[in-house]
């Protein structure tokens, strides 16, 4: 921890008459609470999302960016994301916008809208290093391309990013992003992620598909569809992906593996897994100015890898957040 550990997250509840109509499974209830304060989660998980862009320096400086919204815009620095910021309009009433998908901005892909616990995966896998130049990088669950084209900015567009996923309309979508953003260093594949053999990859992302428990705030239809059969399915898929990067990665490379559930069978049990399994896998721990809270080591009478505690997990009230979940692995000789 370091000094963001006092930060207090302001919040905004939606309207009672909405929250009134949410309902949270009983088994769901049952098992966050053996997880963290469940009226906390659920407060927050309540709330509105402030809105997070990341200037794309690929394109325009971040001074340039500033230059240009804070006329009409508040701009909040995210504290672990240099590129990022919090944005707010400024207007009151009917002017007041929340539209900054139709900023030009947006649409010359100078920024990017981004979540602000989304821009951790990259950070993660540029880790001490000033960027991630001439490298040879495997995004093995890119759509939509947030985090694949925070990574090219890291990598100045050099190097070989591929840019991988496994459905011709979410190709589409990644495709248009990393136009947008003036990507030059990138090949697009469609495959699923468990197909990729004997390459030797510098870094991987496996930002796998997941519950997505953390994203409650944005997306309610989690609630409903939620039940403890998929996720056990999830993590079975999430460990093929996994293990898959791990056979890709050359010795001395780094996998970032990531979820935006907050489900320990899909997060620290998917890497313990892992570690279980390969004496070479290693969990790094990354320092960022961000509040986390501490990995859960145990769950339902598993006990997890020692080495998970490395592994950051965030809850949505930590940060005023998604809520989110990134390990860097390294494989050793």
């Amino acid at each position: 921890m370091d000094d963001t550990d006092d930060f207090e997250p302001e919040y905004q509840l939606k309207s009672n008459l909405e929250a009134d109509k949410i309902e949270f499974k009983p088994k769901f209830i049952e098992r966050y609470e053996q997880l963290t304060d469940f009226e906390t989660f659920k407060k927050y998980s309540l709330s509105f999302l402030r809105r997070s862009i990341r200037v794309n320096t690929l394109k325009i400086s971040i001074e340039e960016v500033k230059k240009r919204l804070e006329k009409d815009w508040h701009l909040e620095q995210i504290p672990w994301c240099k590129e990022g910021f919090w944005i707010d309009h400024k207007g009151k009433g009917d002017d007041y916008r929340r539209d900054v998908g139709n900023l030009p901005e947006h649409a010359l892909g100078y920024i990017y809208i981004q979540e602000a616990a989304s821009m951790i995966p990259p950070l993660f896998m540029k880790g001490n290093d000033a960027n991630l130049e001439n490298e040879l990088i495997l995004d093995m669950c890119a759509s939509p391309g947030s985090k694949t084209t925070q990574i090219a900015q890291y990598m100045n567009n050099t190097g070989i990013l591929i840019a991988n996923d496994y459905k011709g309309d979410r190709i589409s979508a990644l495709g248009i992003n990393l136009q947008r953003c003036g990507l030059s260093n990138h090949i697009i594949t469609l495959m699923q992620g468990r197909y990729f053999k004997g390459f030797q990859f510098d870094k991987i992302l496996v930002d796998a598909p997941c519950s997505g428990t953390g994203t409650i705030r944005k997306s309610l239809k989690t609630l409903r569809i939620w039940n403890a059969h998929a996720i056990t399915r999830l993590a079975t898929q999430q460990k093929v992906l996994l293990e898959t990067a791990f056979q890709n990665l050359k010795i001395g490379g780094v996998i970032i593996y990531s979820t935006c559930s907050l489900e320990p069978e899909e997060d620290e049990g998917v890497v313990s897994w892992l570690l279980n399994k390969y004496e070479n896998a290693a969990v790094e721990p990354v320092k960022l100015p961000i509040k986390q809270s501490k990995a859960v080591m145990s769950f339902e009478g598993i006990t997890f890898n020692e080495q998970v505690k490395n592994c950051l997990r965030i809850w949505p009230q930590d940060n005023d957040t998604e809520g989110f979940f990134v390990a860097r692995i390294v494989k050793r000789d």
